[in-house]
Parts: structure tokens; C-alpha cells; sequence
């Protein structure tokens, strides 16, 4: 017999010395009379080899296709695009804003000692910058930088950035109205670095409508993973920095900012357009505001607009309430600098199962009756913090410890799901020409709605006098969150019933290209990509 040589993994190889095993051979004959007697051969050998490889190959498939994703997308768009949504969504928004959020609490909490309906409205007051999002997008659309549309105002937010870091870190004892002052900037930077990003986003969405969602998955992956790394670090740093100290930190990420505005491709325009685009400035700069009014006029654009703006308003937060609560040796379950950042860390990788069940099976289905079962889940996932608040998870003989962990990767995962179709819905209503701007005003919209909701929050803890020390009614201001997301449902009707493969045709005499003022026969509407336009 022709000996053949030993190539197969472990595995494999262990098989085949089975089946090479006389006695084995004997153990198969004695099992059934009807089995006959296989002579082992080459060729049956060459098959059990072929299958062994082919499950390897399934196994590195699946480890491979993350990588094959980002090549494609890098191929059909531009890898120094893929960079930007790298560094500005995976780095800045959410490194950065993850970590911002948890070293900013215990700035709040331990070195200014401010109650937290008081942090309720200064957290408000951090979403100016975000509501400043069309001032930030008419700035890249129309006003250029020797050239640039883009790539000045990533060094902008940089710059910005790093500077209101550094300044907080080193301030020493700060007066609140300075301390805030600093803090908004930080969340300037990102803010602005955002805005152009999205710009880029909501261009290459309308270019290739096909790849919209891949964009917003993309997108939702890096929050996703900078996020677990900030939470995972914010607790750590602050126990043996101080969050005063940690608060520099945010530095770096704002450091690629300036980077990013020198590499990123945008093709230049010439001397000739720029002194064209100098002259006809205020002229553009009306025709783009003149077309994002009238955009926004039509029921095809407010409805859904005003959906995602009450959605927001609606759920009041009660973040502040509960993260001082969490903290109470005495009242709350008295959860460590560690474990809180390791709540949040945890919560990011929920947030990435999200984006990933949102992009494999839900990322086809029409708008209205995904954000529904969202809308109705994220309701009921509420209930949640109720329980704990009540320590009825107690009763249940589960631990603090268990619960919390339970609870936050419920809320993340459906959070993320209800965010994901918004997003998708938000760049596909940009018309060409202003896409910038006016998905900065979508935005916008969403930021004035995060902002209600953390005033609303607010003023309920001050209402029920939610303190740094009494918190017998916290669970009340919870209960009234609750009940105000099921109202959110008998809104729905304001989403469209369409799916993310319809397209949006352009409105009515909306600014396009150059400046161009288009007339178009029909309203804006909606139809199939396989019917022709």
C-alpha cells in the first residue's frame, strides 16, 4: 500500500489513525451486518481530508469577513474615509464620549459636590455644540478653507479639543461657570469633527444608496468599540488619577483630529472656483438655507423629523438621579469607581451585538414597524431600572452586581437597535448640494430632543427633591419615564412605511451641486430601486 503522507491538522490526524485501527475496524463490523466493509483508500482519504479543511475554511471565513467588509467598503468609497469614520465615530465619539461621560459624573460629583438635578441641566448644556450642528454644516458646505470644504474643520476640532482638555487638567480648582465653560468645549471639538464626518457620510449614502446602512453599521461599530474602551478605562483612571486629571486625557483623541484634517482625501478646488466660491458665499449661503426650508416643509421630511425629535424629548433622563444612587454607600447598592466604568464597558459590548443584529436580519425591514417593536421594547426594558431601584431583583434572589449587568446590555442592545433605522432614515433625506447641512439639521433636531430630555429629567428630579442624599422618590421619576416611552408608540404614524431601498426623490426647486436651483415635477416621495426614476 502507497504510504501517504501525514499533512492534516491534529484533529484530522487523530481520526485518521482511528480509522486506521484494526481493532476499530473489527468494533464497526461487529455493529451491523448491513454496513459492508470499506477498504480505506487515497481517495477516501483525499475526502476526509477536503472536508476537514472545508470546516476550517468556514472558520476562518467567518473570522475574516469583518476585514473583507472594510475592504469593500474601502474600495467603493475611499480608505482615508473609512479612516475618518474610524478616528471621528470610534475614537472621538466614542472613546471620548464614553469616557467623557463617566469622568465628567464623578468631576461633577466629587470635586465641584453639585446635586444632580444641578448636573441634569449643565449635561443639557453640553448638547449646545450639537445644536449648533447647521451653524457647524453651513460652515462646510459654503465656506471652504484655501480649497477645503472638509479637511480645515477637522483641524478646527482638534485643535479645540486639545486645548479645552489640557486647559481643565491643569486648571486647578475651577469656578463652575469656567468648568463648564471647558467641559462644552471638549464636547465642541467633537461635535464640529462630527458635522464633517457626517457631511461625507450623507453624500456617500445618496451617491450609493446601496450602501447607506453598511455606512451606518460602520459607524455604529466604532462608537460601539470606543466606547467599551472608554468605559472599560474611566473608572481605573479616575480612581488613581482623579478625574480632574483623567479629564486630559480626552487630549489625544482630539490630537487625531488634527491629523485626520491633513490626510483625509477631498479633491481641491482650483484658484478659478475659489475665487468664484469667495464671491458667490452669501449667495450660497442663502440658497442653502432657502433649500433646507424647503426641505423641511414637506410631510415627508417633518413627520419623521418630529418623530425622532419627540422620541428623544419624551424619555426623560433620569441618568444623574440613579448614577448618584448607584454610588450611596448607605441608600444605593455602593458600586465602586471600577465597577461603574466596568457597567458601562459592558453595556458598549451589548451596543455591538446590536449594531451586528441590526445589520445580519433587520437592516431591510421598512422603518415604521422596526422602530415600533424598538420603541415597544425599549419601553418595556425600562421596567428594568424600576426593579432594581425597588431592590425587588433582591427578592428575586438575584444580586446587585448580576442585575445591573443584566439591565444595561438589555437597554444598549435595543437602544442601539432603535437608533440604528433613525440614522439610516436621516442620511436619505439629505437632497444633493446641501447634504451636509441639512443632515447637521436633522441632527440638530435629534441633539434639541437629548436636550429636553435631560432638562426634563432634570426638572422631574427637582420636582420629587431627588438629592445627593434623599432618593425615596427616585423610583417615582422613573416610573413617569417609563409611562411617557409607551406614550411614544401612538406616534409611529409619523415614520414612513418604506424600507431603506427606497429612494427619496429630490424636492421641488431644492439647491443642488454649485448652487443649482432644480425644478422637479413631483413632491418628494418614495419608490422602489428597481422601478425607474
Amino acid at each position: 500500500m502507497t504510504q501517504i503522507p501525514m499533512i492534516l491538522p491534529p484533529i484530522c490526524s487523530l481520526q485518521k489513525m482511528q480509522d486506521l485501527n484494526p481493532k476499530h475496524l473489527e468494533e464497526e463490523e461487529e455493529e451491523g451486518e448491513d454496513q459492508p466493509n470499506k477498504p480505506l483508500t487515497k481517495t477516501t482519504y483525499q475526502e476526509n481530508r477536503n472536508q476537514c479543511f472545508k470546516k476550517h475554511n468556514v472558520t476562518c471565513s467567518i473570522l475574516l469577513e469583518p476585514f473583507q467588509w472594510l475592504q469593500m467598503l474601502s474600495s467603493k468609497l475611499n480608505p482615508t474615509f473609512v479612516l475618518g469614520v474610524l478616528l471621528t465615530y470610534g475614537l472621538n465619539q466614542g472613546f471620548s464620549g464614553s469616557f467623557f461621560k463617566v469622568v465628567s459624573d464623578f468631576y461633577w460629583k466629587d470635586v465641584q459636590k453639585v446635586q444632580p438635578s444641578e448636573v441634569q441641566l449643565f449635561i443639557g448644556l453640553y448638547y449646545i455644540p450639537w445644536v449648533m450642528k447647521p451653524v457647524w454644516g453651513l460652515m462646510t458646505d459654503v465656506f471652504p478653507v484655501m480649497g477645503y470644504h472638509r479637511r480645515p474643520y477637522f483641524v478646527v476640532a482638534g485643535v479645540l479639543g486639545v486645548a479645552s482638555a489640557l486647559s481643565v487638567a491643569a486648571g486647578g480648582r475651577l469656578a463652575v461657570a469656567a468648568a463648564l465653560t471647558l467641559l462644552i468645549g471638549i464636547t465642541g471639538g467633537v461635535a464640529i469633527a462630527d458635522v464633517t464626518i457626517d457631511a461625507c457620510i450623507a453624500r456617500n449614502s445618496i451617491e450609493i444608496r446601496s450602501l447607506a446602512a453598511d455606512m451606518q453599521t460602520l459607524c455604529g461599530l466604532c462608537s460601539s468599540a470606543g466606547a467599551l474602551l472608554g468605559y472599560s478605562t474611566s473608572g481605573f483612571l479616575v480612581h488613581h488619577l482623579g478625574a480632574q486629571v483623567a479629564l486630559g486625557i480626552l487630549a489625544i483623541p482630539s490630537a487625531t483630529l488634527i491629523l485626520l484634517g491633513f490626510v483625509i482625501y477631498e479633491p481641491r478646488t482650483t484658484n478659478q472656483d475659489i475665487h468664484f466660491e469667495k464671491t458667490k458665499a452669501t449667495e450660497k449661503l442663502r440658497e442653502a438655507v432657502y433649500g433646507m426650508y424647503r426641505t423641511i416643509k414637506f410631510p415627508q421630511v417633518w413627520k419623521p423629523s418630529l418623530y425622532m425629535y419627540l422620541s428623544l424629548a419624551l424619555s426623560i433622563s433620569t441618568h444623574e438621579g440613579q448614577f448618584y444612587w448607584y454610588t450611596d454607600p448607605d441608600a444605593g447598592p455602593a458600586f465602586s469607581q471600577e465597577f461603574i466604568g466596568m457597567i458601562y464597558a459592558i453595556g458598549a459590548m451589548a451596543s455591538i451585538v446590536g449594531v451586528i443584529i441590526y445589520h445580519k436580519a433587520l437592516k431591510n425591514h421598512p422603518f415604521r414597524p422596526l422602530l415600533f417593536y424598538a420603541q415597544l421594547l425599549y419601553a418595556v426594558s425600562g421596567t428594568l431600572d424600576l426593579v432594581f431601584i425597588q431592590r425587588w431583583n433582591l427578592a428575586l434572589g438575584i444580586p446587585d452586581y448580576t442585575f445591573v449587568v443584566l439591565e444595561e446590555c438589555v437597554s444598549r442592545v435595543i437602544s442601539r437597535i432603535r437608533w440604528m433605522p433613525m440614522m439610516v432614515l436621516s442620511s436619505q433625506l439629505c437632497p444633493l448640494g446641501i447634504e451636509g447641512t441639512f443632515f447637521a439639521l436633522l441632527m440638530c433636531i435629534d441633539n434639541l430632543g437629548a436636550l429636553t430630555s435631560k432638562w426634563g429629567g432634570g426638572l422631574v428630579l427637582h420636582l420629587l427633591h431627588v438629592t445627593r442624599s434623599d432618593f425615596k422618590n427616585l423610583w417615582l421619576a422613573v416610573l413617569v419615564r417609563n409611562v411617557l416611552r409607551f406614550v411614544t408608540l401612538g406616534l409611529i404614524f409619523l415614520v414612513p412605511n418604506v424600507g431603506p431601498n427606497d429612494v427619496f426623490l429630490i424636492p421641488a426647486k431644492v439647491v443642488v451641486g454649485g448652487g443649482e436651483v432644480v425644478d422637479c415635477e413631483k413632491c418628494l416621495e418614495m419608490v422602489p430601486l428597481n422601478e425607474k426614476v
